[in-house]
């Protein structure tokens, strides 16, 4: 293999590994909702994501105001959310929205 060849194929495969790191966060906000609100929120995952279309999703969370309304659908989550979940149940959300046709498995 010559130089550029090697040089190509090492770029191919980092693209890859970061685009794999990237796509992970609908993952993540999944498994956050398992663990850390579903039982404060009292319904599964696929009820929480489908209270919103994904536009109304994007909008609540372009506003900055994702984290009060997590916390209106879920009023017994008050003290229980840390703001660092928003970007990770925001994709959840976005990606199992109402609209999406998405159904996740919690």
């Amino acid at each position: 293999m010559t130089k550029f060849s090697k040089l190509a194929l090492a770029a191919l495969f980092a693209f890859a590994v970061v685009g794999t790191t990237a796509s992970a966060d609908v993952a993540k906000g999944q498994k956050l909702y398992s663990k850390k609100l579903k039982d404060a929120c009292g319904f599964s995952g696929a009820k929480f994501a489908a209270s919103h279309t994904q536009d109304e999703w994007e909008e609540i969370k372009g506003a900055g105001k994702f984290a009060d309304e997590v916390k209106k659908v879920c009023p017994k989550l008050e003290k229980g959310y840390d703001s660092k979940w928003d970007q990770d149940l925001y994709d959840f959300s976005y990606e199992f929205a109402s609209d999406s046709g998405n159904v996740p498995s919690c």
